[in-house]
């Protein structure tokens, strides 16, 4: 995020915790309300009753859930993935495919994720072959061209840096090597696996979106024929297995603590299983908060959502700026306390 100079402000009022997220006044519930998401400055009130506790809304801002996985056509090219959510930053599809890409991709608005939900297989690309699985992170510079080859039927949820680029955070005290090692990308390689993918291929179709519109290049030799290259660019590949969160045992670490990737206007979290905090004072589940700079986004892709009520793997919910939101009612039963040792 960018450096801003912030108004000064340190002060307090009235009953209030003097650590964030912890020992609250005695019947109270806490609300923060931050600017830049998490990122920047922040209030923290303590109500009598949970800030979410009304008795019917209307308007826009309600928040909404989506079941994914009611999408159950298959659709051969990423670009024909139907667009669930998207703004001026940021667009995210989520695409199923059943067999090989006939054509290849190529994205001329911005960097591409893919985060493989389901099923496992191949991208060639421009620099080579890698295998992926479910759980995989792939990143994809913006202008690679591309092509999935499915050894079972495939979900991704794709992300596109609209305009933009990913990024990593700035770890800042923990150091580069917190959550994840970036050791840990792998980068395509031009094994015999590629080079025989060069040559399986008789006239090739590229599919090109700029603008959001689609423009069609036909070669009649697969142009994935590069035999070697060099530089600071390239996709990469992590699997969220290999995340190792950052957490406190005394305090409720803020989610921008699991920023993954950072492009201009929004970040990429992952929320991987980690102990639940042990502290008697220290809150077990999500705060409640008032995120009115960014609209927030959540797919769950495994396990259990302990602050959320009937979610289940394939879901995405929406929560959109200006709307304060935080755990479901009977997750707040666990606010200070929880029976199991940690998230799963």
């Amino acid at each position: 995020m960018a450096s801003r100079k912030w108004i000064p402000v340190r002060a307090a009022q009235g009953q209030y915790s003097r650590q964030a997220h912890a020992d609250l006044p005695p019947g109270t519930f806490e609300r923060e309300v931050s600017k830049e998401g998490f990122f920047g400055p922040a209030a923290f009130f303590h109500h009598r009753r949970p800030p979410t506790d009304w008795s019917a809304f209307e308007g826009t801002l309600r928040p909404r859930a989506f079941n994914l996985d009611a999408l159950s056509a298959s659709q051969d090219s990423p670009w024909n993935a139907p667009t669930v959510l998207s703004n001026a930053a940021c667009e995210i599809r989520f695409w199923r495919l059943a067999e090989d890409m006939p054509a290849l991709a190529r994205n001329a608005d911005g960097d591409q994720l893919l985060f493989i939900h389901a099923g496992a297989g191949d991208l060639f690309c421009d620099y080579g072959h890698i295998a992926f699985e479910a759980g995989d992170y792939i990143y994809l510079p913006r202008g690679t061209m591309w092509r999935l080859g499915a050894e079972a039927p495939v979900s991704v949820l794709m992300i596109e840096a609209t305009g933009g680029h990913f990024t990593l955070p700035d770890k800042g005290m923990l150091g580069g090597q917190a959550v994840f090692d970036p050791a840990l990308f792998d980068t395509p390689v031009m094994d015999p696996t590629f080079r025989a993918h060069q040559g399986a291929l008789g006239a090739v179709r590229v599919e090109i979106k700029k603008r959001g519109a689609i423009s069609v290049a036909t070669f009649g030799y697969n142009p994935l024929d590069a035999v070697g290259w060099h530089g600071d660019l390239a996709p990469v590949r992590i699997n969220v297995r290999h995340f190792r969160p950052v957490m406190s045992h005394r305090y409720h670490v803020p989610p921008s603590a699991h920023t993954t990737f950072v492009s201009d206007r929004f970040v990429v979290c992952t929320f991987a299983p980690r102990p639940f905090e042990t502290d008697p004072g220290a809150l077990k589940v999500p705060f409640f908060h008032s995120n009115d700079d960014y609209d927030e986004v959540l797919f769950y892709h495994a396990g259990d959502f302990f602050s959320r009520d009937n979610i289940d793997a394939g879901m995405l919910t929406f929560h959109p700026g200006g709307f304060t939101h935080g755990p479901h009612p009977k997750a707040l039963k666990n606010m200070l306390s929880q029976t199991r040792l940690r998230t799963y």
